[in-house]
């Protein structure tokens, strides 16, 4: 949907879901956090894993001249100048761990939980994204909500002029209607402009989450829905089960069960497998026996190493690594009740909030009955214009205060919504 703008600039909408598309495509922590994810995911890959074997290739050539003088036994002497050797070989070897004491077994599962742990706060950083979105997305709304209203007001003033005008010239008020129209004009002049800088810098904001241009021009939906009561209350139910908080600390239990567990395989001695294969050739020079002499061959061996007592290195890790987890799940305990707490402010807040946005409401109705009437009244004479610009007044109030009540409990929502685990699983 198109919409027309000042000037020729068309301002396209901007949905709710478009921006949260964008968001999850281009957004800059978004983007560094998927990139951690793959880190994570490299990490814990098999060769990763310590379980596959070293091979090692080695070459090498020598080459020798020699000047050389040789007494035989006979007393005769020989004496070789230049004489020329080399010596090649080559050679491949493979070193293989077949039992390390568990350890390797242990890191092995905890890269898989680290990369868990990752997608864990990719996960919270998306939601954390998503909620810093649909705030600045409603503040958009709800500002462009406010400069219709100012707007509105402002015609309604400056008509006002006209007529004070018109009045003053066939004696029907005083000067001092057309100043008090003229002062009321230049001031919902001021409100509107505030406002509308405001609403761009807002956008800006924007732009800058979904990674547009910052000039990019676009409007926003003012329509808001609010979940379902009882389907929020199914949500509350689980949120031990889901918040992102408690399922982060709980990989990191597991991360430090299973350094408990490497720490231990200190205590397990270690067995390997060495094998190597070889190649060499060697062209001797005159002076030596053998002309040539060219070998090949394999060699294999299988080895044991025990640490017997390493200095109370091992003991020293699983106390601490005992320590840290005593600590995790200290912390999981607080984290607890943290969202209970949370939990619990959110869903009064929320309600609060709603009632609140219902109150306005019917403020609004109440507020713009009454400015009717009063510019009916004004109209024929039986109020002054202070009286009118009160009235005037109160509805900008009761109007604002209302799209201000309706944003704020939406966002009273989507933050319970991210406690309960929910935010990337419901549409809102």
């Amino acid at each position: 949907m198109l919409l027309l703008v000042s000037g020729n600039t068309i301002a396209q909408k901007l949905t709710k879901d478009e921006a949260i598309r964008l968001t999850l495509e281009n957004n800059f922590g978004i983007l560094i956090a998927t990139n951690n994810i793959d880190i994570a995911k490299n990490n814990k890959g098999i060769l990763n894993s310590g379980y596959l074997p070293n091979v090692s290739g080695n070459a090498s050539a020598v080459y020798n001249k020699d000047n050389i003088e040789a007494e035989l036994s006979n007393g005769e002497v020989n004496v070789l100048d230049g004489a020329e050797s080399d010596r090649y070989n080559a050679g491949i070897d493979l070193n293989y761990t077949l039992f390390d004491g568990l350890g390797r077994f242990y890191n092995y599962k905890r890269l898989k939980e680290q990369y868990n742990l990752s997608e864990l706060q990719a996960r919270e950083t998306i939601e954390n994204t998503i909620l810093q979105l649909c705030t600045v997305y409603f503040e958009i709304a709800r500002l462009t909500e406010n400069v219709e209203i100012l707007e509105e007001t402002l015609q309604i003033s400056q008509e006002r002029i006209t007529r004070a005008d018109y009045q003053f010239e066939y004696g029907q008020n005083t000067k001092l209607d057309v100043l008090n129209a003229e002062v009321d004009v230049a001031n919902d002049s001021i409100n509107l402009v505030n406002t509308r800088q405001q609403l761009q810098n807002t956008k800006r904001d924007l732009n800058l989450i979904i990674d547009k241009d910052l000039s990019h021009i676009f409007d926003v939906d003012t329509t808001i829905s609010f979940i379902n009561q009882l389907q929020l209350d199914g949500f509350v139910e689980k949120t031990m089960e889901n918040n992102v908080r408690i399922l982060r600390n709980k990989s990191n239990i597991k991360i430090n069960e299973y350094d408990l567990k490497v720490s231990k395989s200190g205590y397990l001695p270690t067995i390997g497998l060495t094998g190597s294969y070889g190649w060499n050739k060697n062209n001797n020079n005159a002076a030596s026996f053998l002309a040539t002499l060219t070998s090949d061959g394999l060699s294999g061996s299988l080895n044991l190493t025990w640490n017997l007592f390493d200095g109370g290195s091992t003991i020293t890790q699983i106390k601490n690594a005992r320590i840290a987890i005593e600590n995790q799940e200290i912390q999981q305990k607080q984290i607890e009740q943290e969202i209970k707490r949370d939990i619990a402010n959110a869903s009064g807040n929320y309600k609060n909030r709603l009632n609140v946005y219902k109150i306005q409401q019917q403020n609004v109705i109440t507020n713009q009955n009454n400015f009717e009437r009063s510019q009916e009244r004004f109209k024929l004479g039986q109020i002054t214009s202070i009286e009118f610009r009160q009235a005037q007044i109160n509805l900008i109030l009761a109007e604002t205060n209302k799209n201000s009540a309706k944003y704020d409990a939406k966002i009273a929502e989507l933050q319970l919504l991210q406690l309960t685990g929910q935010l990337l699983n419901v549409k809102f």
